[in-house]
């Protein structure tokens, strides 16, 4: 009677301890799964492709990267005439890009890798407020600029900073990279983006 007994008893043991271990593995999958980040995190720093070829002359739209705002512009003539002359350039407190704010293709007076497509961080520099874009500029201002209402930085078209404002530096340029003509990828830097293609 007593080899029955523990025949019944190391059945039941393993039996419970089978049934415990499932529910123990069933448990530890979802908990380990769910230490890797969802794919909304995993999208919010991934690159966004504009077509840029839908943005009509001096119009812009705005794209999420990164979760900040980012800007794509499309210039016109007059803008793009206006950032090269020296008494717009006097204007900036820093007209040729010295402090490292944007990749070094873009480190020219259109801080673009195209004259006509402009592409920046849209956050103010000076205490990260969102700066509006005025196409016609201010009343006292005879150009296109972003002007910030919180505490009235400006910048001109290419996001370089204007003098006696409080923002002390150019808007951000981020990496980016154009895959067609009418297609660029915000977030892969042109050069680097080389290297794995």
């Amino acid at each position: 009677m007593k080899n029955i007994n523990d025949n019944r008893r190391r059945i039941l043991t393993v039996a419970t301890s089978f049934v415990a271990g499932a529910g123990v593995a069933g448990l530890a999958v979802p908990f380990v799964q769910s230490w890797n980040p969802s794919a909304k995190v995993r999208s919010s720093g991934a690159p966004v492709k504009v077509n840029v070829s839908k943005i009509d002359p001096g119009a812009i739209i705005t794209v999420e990267w990164q979760r900040k705002p980012v800007w794509v512009l499309r210039r016109n003539n007059e803008n793009i005439e206006e950032l090269e002359k020296p008494a717009h350039k006097s204007l900036l407190r820093d007209a040729d890009s010295e402090i490292n704010q944007q990749p070094d293709y873009a480190k020219n007076d259109f801080r673009s890798i195209r004259p006509e497509i402009f592409i920046a961080v849209g956050i103010c520099t000076h205490l990260g407020c969102i700066p509006l874009y005025k196409p016609e500029g201010l009343s006292n201002d005879t150009q296109g600029l972003y002007f910030c209402p919180c505490h009235g930085s400006k910048f001109d078209l290419a996001g370089r900073v204007f003098k006696g404002v409080p923002a002390p530096t150019n808007l951000i340029i981020p990496p980016h990279r154009y895959i067609t003509d009418d297609m660029v990828e915000i977030g892969v830097d042109e050069n680097i983006a080389d290297v794995f293609e």
